[in-house]
C-alpha cells in the first residue's frame, strides 16, 4: 500500500473553481493593493513574478496580499525554480461570475483616470 507524498511547503493551495465564492472574490478585490495586482495581471497575457509588482508595501505585506488573492481564487500561483509566478484566473472567474471581472477592472480604470492615477 503506497501513500501519497506529503505536500511540500512549495505546494500552494488554491480553491477548486466550484469552491470560489463571490464574497471572497469581492473581499479580495476591495483592497487597493490587491486591486492593483489584479489590474497589472489583467493588462498582460503572461504570468508575473511577485518581484515584478512595484507595490509600496513591505515584502511581508505584499506576501499577505498575494495569499488573500490566491485563497479567494482570483489568482493562481506556482513556483518555477525560485520564482513564484502569478496568473489571473480570468477564465474561471468569467465562467462563475460572467462580466464581473471586466466590470470591476473597467470601473477601476475609470477611477484611476478620475483620480489622476492612471
Amino acid at each position: 500500500m503506497s501513500t501519497a507524498p506529503a505536500p511540500s511547503s512549495r505546494d500552494l493551495q488554491h480553491p477548486a473553481s466550484a469552491d470560489i465564492r463571490l464574497e471572497a472574490v469581492l473581499h479580495a478585490l476591495s483592497d487597493p493593493m490587491r486591486l492593483q495586482i489584479v489590474r497589472e495581471l489583467a493588462a498582460g497575457r503572461d504570468e508575473l513574478t511577485c518581484s515584478q509588482f512595484a507595490l509600496p508595501v513591505t515584502k511581508s505585506t505584499s506576501t499577505h496580499h498575494f495569499r488573500v488573492l490566491r485563497e479567494a481564487g482570483v489568482i493562481r500561483q506556482c513556483y518555477r525554480g525560485t520564482a513564484k509566478m502569478n496568473g489571473l484566473r480570468r477564465d474561471e472567474l468569467d465562467d462563475l461570475f460572467p462580466g464581473l471581472l471586466g466590470a470591476l477592472l473597467a470601473a477601476a480604470d475609470r477611477q484611476a483616470v478620475r483620480l489622476g492615477e492612471g
